[in-house]
């Protein structure tokens, strides 16, 4: 098992309990680590034996360009996506940071961090 971090994935998107969040948008990043099975790919050199970032990148950002009120809600939704699209993959944890959150001060981010483990869309090891 290894480790595969993405990291610093850069989104425009719409998501905020205020409606100026749903209707302007601002920026989001995500960090994502992946549990995954890489022994056949890393002594074959074969992609097909892993998991595609590039694929992992699109399926991320398919779910966060669709909006929500919550960060956690988005969260959630990237995790099961990857779950239920990649079954490479044993666990995940995903933590995502609103940029510059409209709360009434010089705020840098706010972020939201989730497993799969703890969510329970984890698959046996």
């Amino acid at each position: 098992m290894a480790n595969i971090n993405i990291s610093g994935m850069r989104f425009y998107a719409y998501h905020g309990c205020f409606d100026e969040e749903r209707q302007v948008g601002t920026h989001f990043e995500a960090d994502c680590t992946l549990n995954v099975d890489v022994i056949q790919a890393a002594k074959e050199d074969d992609l097909q034996k892993t998991v595609n970032y590039q694929e992992v990148y699109k399926v991320l950002q398919q779910e966060v360009m669709q909006s929500s009120f919550l960060l956690e809600n988005v969260v959630y939704r990237m995790l099961s996506a990857l779950m239920n699209t990649f079954s490479e993959i044993k666990s995940a944890e995903i933590e995502l940071y609103k940029l510059n959150p409209p709360l009434g001060g010089q705020i840098k981010s706010v972020s939201v961090k989730m497993n799969t483990d703890e969510l329970n869309l984890s698959r046996n090891k």
